[in-house]
């Protein structure tokens, strides 16, 4: 299966090569890849080790670099070519990844005959993919990430939640607000479970910007009509998950989703389908003798491409 993944990933390098003088979009990319649009970021950063944007700026600026050394395209005609909507953008991130501006690579072509071995130490260091490859072959580590998930169904379940905006390791405050109005009414662990939801990537967006729900879920017989100025509701979509368990530190659990998304799912037979990961909070980490947390996460599964077409 990581062979699929691996090449599905070459089908969108291969794509913003040959695309990268236009705009590319997050959403157009993951179409290409045929991964679903709310997990192609953390898939594509897992066999690339960066960013679907982050490895589009890279492209563009190797391809400025390639233009600077051996046309005699002007630095304007170089940006536009390049992707770039301006002779400034080129050079914030031409310096940032060579240490110097394209202006100064230009100046030094004339004067070098020998210049595209010139600051070879700074071209770009090859992708992570092959080794990500060779690394995804081992036996051993396959058998003991499949002891470690198991596959659940659920069904859909509803919530009431509250949302915090912010870094994710300041959710508390939603927890707090959220674990009080549910005392008022009677929702406890014992009865029912809580469950966050982180709704961005940490990767794409900025910290102060990511949204994190805390939800508990609610009885039957539960009406929401009085609380809706206290809490959110919603619906979380059941069908199925494969769920790891995790137990350590607040800040240490962006680790879990790394290593499902890289390690896991692309030998798993599975892709990750479009809806949100679910982290099942089993504990209170301010009561843990270590400080810790106890979440079981839920990432959301379907059979994959080759899987669904042969019926299996």
């Amino acid at each position: 299966m990581q062979e699929q993944y691996g090449e599905r990933i070459k089908q969108v390098i291969a794509y913003i090569e040959n695309h990268s003088s236009q705009p590319l979009r997050l959403d157009q990319l993951a179409e290409v890849s045929h991964f679903s649009k709310y997990h192609f970021t953390r898939i594509f950063t897992a066999f690339t080790g960066m960013t679907p944007m982050a490895f589009v700026t890279r492209r563009r600026i190797e391809r400025a670099w390639v233009l600077l050394t051996e046309t005699n395209l002007t630095i304007l005609e170089i940006a536009g070519n390049c992707g770039f909507e301006s002779v400034s953008a080129l050079g914030v991130h031409f310096k940032r990844h060579y240490g110097c501006s394209p202006g100064t690579i230009r100046s030094r072509k004339r004067k070098h005959s020998n210049f595209p071995s010139f600051l070879s130490n700074k071209q770009a260091e090859p992708g992570a993919l092959a080794d990500y490859n060779k690394a995804a072959g081992n036996p051993l580590l396959r058998r003991a990430w499949d002891s470690m998930v198991e596959l659940r169904e659920i069904t859909e379940v509803e919530v009431a939640y509250v949302r915090h905006i912010g870094s994710y390791l300041d959710t508390h405050h939603a927890w707090d607000k959220l674990t009080g109005w549910a005392a008022e009414q009677g929702l406890h662990p014992a009865n029912q479970q809580f469950i966050g939801i982180s709704l961005d990537d940490g990767e794409l967006t900025e910290e102060s910007a990511c949204r994190y729900d805390a939800c508990v879920t609610l009885p039957a017989d539960f009406g929401p009509e009085a609380h809706r100025e206290a809490v959110g509701f919603k619906t979380l979509a059941g069908g199925l998950y494969a769920v790891y368990s995790y137990y350590d530190t607040v800040d240490r659990f962006v680790l879990a989703y790394d290593t499902m998304f890289s390690v896991w799912l692309p030998r798993s037979g599975y892709e990750a389908d479009d809806r949100p990961c679910l982290e099942f909070c089993l504990n209170d980490p301010a009561q843990d003798p270590q400080g810790k947390c106890m979440i079981d996460l839920y990432v959301p599964i379907r059979r994959g491409m080759q899987e669904a077409e042969n019926g299996v």
